[in-house]
């Protein structure tokens, strides 16, 4: 036991190393933070594959912060994971399978003498979706839960976008994950070898963004099956509907507030958990109690203590509190204190361009009035673009086939450049640079208002001269001084344009209808601002290369050159639809 001084009304114990029985025998390790008082108190529990010691919660000082105001604190390490037995296989052993461990976890802690019997549930990311997969298990101890940046369906928002590999995520998760836990992964002997080699490798994960094939991840083939098996699984086939929250909102039981961040890898994931829960919970109490926060901010571990984020200074008003927060909803839920948590309107967003936070009833609002934004012809003299086209709010009248046409390279794809990811650049980044290998359809100077707020999404009528091909949206915010600052942005690998589960190759030259989900924002674009749009047909290395083959990118060593065509003629009219308020 190690004594800690208060930071609130309470002296802080900490015990390190508790074995906590599952029910198959496999024994987890947690660290705990508890008051040094007599008596029982609720508990908040983050289960973790990043080790308990060092995850997001233990370095920011969540265990004594929340100590100190009377709760104890269990950090645990997941199973397989640093002090933990079993074998780690990522969301496998969290949820409702074979193995519960959350759930598990949760009526241990009931039981302790130091526990009161009321349990909830804190952490983001992955520890976020430790919460989203035990939910379902229904553990009768657990009072309520608070996610932060995570996601509801692990092809679709983790290992997988629009179809398209996660590359640039995944490839430096997969590696860094690997490093961390080397030794215990290591063959006996071979202990500190595997420590230094695997560690350099992950250092230098960016040689392995530009191998090729990049499957399988020669560091970490031998070592985890599970990588090998996302990769082998490119479409959203029986391998993935385990690992789908989205079948199991109706058996979710207790309020969760969903925490989430515009400029987060795994947005669209917090929207659509707080939505499926508040649509499809199990009782009543669960549905009217969920509740969603959007910031202006990137995945981070500590979101509502940011201002900044990429580019943008959003202000002092986008600080919320990070502890604080989440203490005032765990006062009310777990301590019963009548703060006003359950009268609260639903669901709050930070509006940026005006910067400011504003609630609503539902998401998304039901004031959005669904808008389409044309690519239309002429010359918007605003950047320097392969066409410099305008985008505009009337429907083209042009007849026969008008398009924009560009090619594909995957040898020298478009880069990446900002945007809701976990490398380095991500947020609202100027896209100028980024502006000049690809298409651009620009408003002209507004002359008033823009306020887009909601679901966000692209239609393209295209065309591919290949099998296959990626259509990447981005829309930016051009500011008067010419920076583009980046809004919101989507991919669709085009062999997924009718189906995730059963992909069908493209007719050469042939144009179809292509929706591109650009997930969705809160934005104002102000007078003197222009909106625009930009379209291509890659966006490396946050996602993996199209060869335009029709095949397992993951596996491909060489492709082809596409030539593709972007349609914006009367029947064929190529838009962004903009939920305007």
């Amino acid at each position: 036991m190690v004594l800690k001084k208060k930071r609130g009304g309470f002296d802080v114990l900490i015990q390190r190393g508790l074995e906590v029985l599952m029910s198959d025998g496999t024994i987890l390790r947690a660290d705990i933070w508890r008051p040094d008082a007599e008596g029982t108190f609720p508990v908040l529990i983050e289960r973790t594959p990043y080790d308990k010691r060092s995850s997001s919660e233990s370095n920011l000082g969540a265990g004594e912060f929340y100590a100190s105001h009377g709760y104890v604190v269990v950090i645990q390490d997941v199973r397989g994971r640093f002090d933990s037995e079993g074998e780690f296989y990522p969301f496998r052993d969290d949820g409702d399978g074979e193995n519960k461990d959350g759930y598990d976890t949760i009526e241990w802690a009931a039981e302790q003498t130091w526990s009161n019997g009321k349990i909830g549930t804190i952490g983001g990311s992955y520890s976020g979706a430790t919460q989203y997969r035990m939910f379902s298990t229904q553990p009768p101890h657990l009072v309520a839960g608070f996610a932060r940046q995570s996601s509801a369906d692990y092809y679709d928002e983790w290992v997988y976008r629009g179809g398209a590999f996660e590359h640039g995520f995944n490839t430096m998760w997969t590696l860094k994950h690997t490093a961390t836990n080397a030794r215990k992964l290591a063959p006996e002997g071979l202990e500190d070898e595997f420590y230094e080699c695997l560690n350099q490798e992950a250092d230098d994960y960016e040689k392995w963004l530009e191998s090729v094939p990049i499957s399988p991840l020669p560091p970490v083939k031998s070592l985890h099956q599970w990588y090998v098996d996302w990769l082998n699984h490119p479409n959203q086939d029986e391998f993935w509907h385990e690992f789908s929250n989205a079948r199991s909102y109706d058996r979710v039981t207790v309020p969760v507030h969903h925490f989430g961040s515009w400029y987060d890898c795994f947005l669209a994931g917090t929207l659509r958990n707080y939505v499926g829960m508040r649509e499809k919970a199990a009782t009543r109490n669960a549905r009217i109690g969920q509740r969603l926060t959007i910031g202006p901010w990137v995945h981070d571990p500590a979101p509502a203590d940011m201002r900044k984020s990429g580019d943008v200074d959003f202000g002092e008003q986008a600080i919320l509190g990070w502890f604080e927060t989440r203490l005032r909803w765990f006062d009310h839920w777990l301590k019963d204190v009548d703060n006003g948590v359950d009268t609260d309107k639903p669901v709050k967003l930070f509006t940026m361009g005006i910067n400011k936070w504003r609630e609503f009833d539902e998401w998304p609002p039901h004031q959005a009035v669904f808008t389409p934004f044309y690519f239309s012809d002429g010359i918007s003299k605003s950047c320097s673009s392969l066409n410099d086209g305008i985008l505009r709010s009337e429907k083209p009248d042009q007849f026969g086939e008008v398009f924009d046409e560009y090619e594909s390279d995957p040898y020298n794809p478009i880069r990446s450049f900002g945007g809701g990811h976990l490398g380095d650049n991500n947020g609202p980044r100027d896209q100028v640079n980024y502006e000049k290998r690809v298409l651009t359809y620009t408003t002209e100077i507004l002359r008033y208002s823009l306020d887009v707020t909601g679901p966000v999404k692209a239609v393209l009528y295209a065309s591919s001269s290949a099998l296959d091909t990626d259509w990447v949206v981005r829309i930016s915010d051009v500011h008067p001084d010419g920076k583009s600052i980046l809004i919101c942005d989507g991919i669709l690998r085009a062999r997924f344009h009718e189906s995730f589960e059963n992909p069908t190759t493209l007719v050469p030259d042939m144009p179809t209808t292509f929706e591109i989900d650009l997930w969705a924002t809160s934005h104002v674009f102000l007078p003197g601002h222009r909106l625009r749009v930009a379209v291509t047909s890659s966006g490396f290395p946050r996602w993996d290369r199209n060869w335009h083959t029709g095949k397992n990118n993951a596996l491909e060593t060489s492709g082809i050159v596409a030539r593709n065509r972007i349609y914006r003629d009367s029947v064929r009219p190529s838009h962004v639809l903009l939920p305007l308020l």
